[in-house]
């Protein structure tokens, strides 16, 4: 019997999908797009300036498209595809520090917003991001994967081959780093 895609089927796997884009059927991307959209931006808009979350995000999704065909499966495609998205934010921050821009926004820019509830938040995000930035890869890796990515810890524990109480552990110590940070 032959697969055949039909994009409203939500349980089509992301392997079936994949082969289905390899077989020609481009039009498979668009449900892999869709599953994965909400994921990868926000883990994007952690670790990016709000004026740039769009760009980024866009641009992982076209260099997803154009190198899908030659994923091999060695991985799961969402880890594939986290590691694209990690790519490309160091990409984006090589071309910013290339240009000598500051790597964020400055906390000027909340002033932008009307409202005051806006501006905080604004500036919540700016004091995040700049600790986020400060930390170790790996304690910045767990907590995207757990905020951004909105798994659970054994999860996280399963993607990165680690036991539960180490993953826990792990993350008790990334979240006091970030603490730290965001008392300075």
């Amino acid at each position: 019997m032959e697969n055949t895609f039909n994009p409203t089927l939500p349980d089509s796997t992301d392997e079936l999908l994949i082969q289905n884009f390899k077989d020609g059927r481009k039009d498979a991307f668009d449900l892999l797009y869709y599953r994965h959209l909400p994921k990868v931006y926000k883990r994007v808009r952690y670790v990016i300036p709000e004026n740039d979350v769009e760009d980024v995000t866009q641009e992982i999704f076209i260099a997803a498209l154009n190198s899908l065909s030659s994923f091999r499966g060695d991985s799961k495609f969402s880890t594939w595809l986290r590691t694209l998205t990690n790519y490309k934010v160091a990409e984006f921050y090589r071309k910013r520090s290339r240009k000598q821009e500051p790597p964020l926004s400055p906390l000027s820019d909340a002033a932008a917003y009307t409202t005051d509830s806006a501006a905080k938040t604004m500036e919540e995000r700016v004091y995040l991001q700049r600790a986020l930035q400060n930390l170790p890869e790996n304690y910045k890796e767990i907590i995207l994967l757990r905020f951004a990515e909105d798994l659970q810890f054994n999860e996280i524990a399963e993607l990165t081959s680690q036991n539960l109480e180490a993953t826990k552990s792990l993350f008790r110590r990334a979240i006091a780093a970030l603490r730290t940070h965001l008392e300075k």
